[in-house]
């Protein structure tokens, strides 16, 4: 079983990705009732939480049911790094991960993010400056290089792993793939099978469904799963990834219903968490996503998506599960 730190994971642990503007309270919640066994914040800006932006002090946010959460910082700066993840033990998470993989370019203008791939020697720096100045486990999730001619991603796994860093985390993508093209898990395989590496490895990109899951656990012999866009409206891949493991079966499809419930719920938390307006328009761009493939759903999504009051949009639920229950 793979262990980071003190939290010990189940056997072959599936991740909720840190997305950006995705992974909040509301959306984390629906995932870990689905099965996610690990989650992380969304990333944050370390001069954000130095400077004590609101918006990043916000994605600080974690609560006990969460638990194991990571929470992951971004910068290009070794004394921001240091301080952000001293502030980021104050909420205690169960570890700090650092996103040395995120391609925007705002992100990595600043040289952080994917920015660090072109300076191995500047992203040990910044991680060494976040395990001086935390207790929490760190862990780093990274991409296999600048480009397709500096996949560095064998160097970088172990010199993170010779200056104490407890689990990666591989996008099977190079930053000039932004999230475009073909992921290559084979190096994420060599990476695993580099007889120096002893710290958990997790790959992600591209995984969308229970076979796929099965296939690429068999095939790259990684020690667990991260899964981002193909959770965004459907958190229920985390339990099918698992009863596909377990039985070789399909868990039968969502109903419209269960769809329903799920969208209720992501709009109640989201309210509860960013107050009724925010909660509301904040949330517009995930009702696709939840009724994605339901035919002759436009109209119904219009609402959805103007309506700007909670009971209304409530009896506008109720009014998909009628319609579409009766069929």
């Amino acid at each position: 079983m793979p262990k980071i730190g003190n939290i010990i994971l189940p056997e072959f642990p599936l991740l909720l990705a840190p997305m950006e503007d995705v992974s909040d309270p509301p959306f984390r919640r629906l995932c870990k009732l689905h099965g996610a066994d690990m989650m992380y914040s969304e990333f944050i800006s370390s001069e954000g939480l130095i400077r004590d932006a609101i918006k990043s002090r916000m994605k600080l946010d974690i609560f006990d049911y969460e638990k194991p959460i990571g929470i992951q910082i971004f910068g290009g700066d070794e004394e921001a790094m240091a301080m952000s993840a001293k502030i980021v033990e104050t909420v205690q998470p169960d570890l700090v991960d650092i996103n040395f993989g995120c391609p925007v370019k705002k992100v990595v203008c600043k040289g952080a993010g994917a920015g660090v791939l072109k300076d191995v020697d500047l992203m040990v720096r910044l991680t060494k400056a976040v395990i001086k100045s935390t207790h929490l486990p760190v862990t780093v999730k990274t991409r296999l290089g600048w480009d397709e001619n500096s996949i560095n991603i064998d160097e970088v796994a172990e010199r993170l792993q010779d200056i104490g860093v407890q689990a990666l985390t591989i996008h099977a993508r190079t930053r000039a793939q932004m999230y475009k093209g073909h992921s290559d898990w084979s190096h994420i395989a060599r990476v695993k099978n580099n007889p120096r590496i002893s710290m958990p490895i997790f790959g992600n990109g591209d995984i969308d469904s229970p076979e796929k899951a099965l296939e690429y656990k068999n095939k790259y012999g990684i020690d667990g799963i991260m899964i981002g866009r193909a959770a965004i409206g459907y958190p229920w891949i985390f339990n099918e990834i698992k009863h596909y493991f377990a039985t070789g079966e399909y868990l039968p499809q969502p109903s419209i219903k269960d769809r329903v419930i799920a969208a209720k719920n992501h709009l109640i938390w989201s309210m509860e968490w960013k107050g009724e307006r925010l909660g509301i328009v904040e949330m517009r761009r995930h009702y696709t996503n939840y009724f994605k493939g339901i035919p002759n759903f436009k109209e119904h999504r219009l609402k959805l998506v103007t309506l700007d009051e909670a009971n209304a949009l409530f009896d506008a639920f109720d009014e998909i599960v009628s319609v579409y229950e009766n069929k």
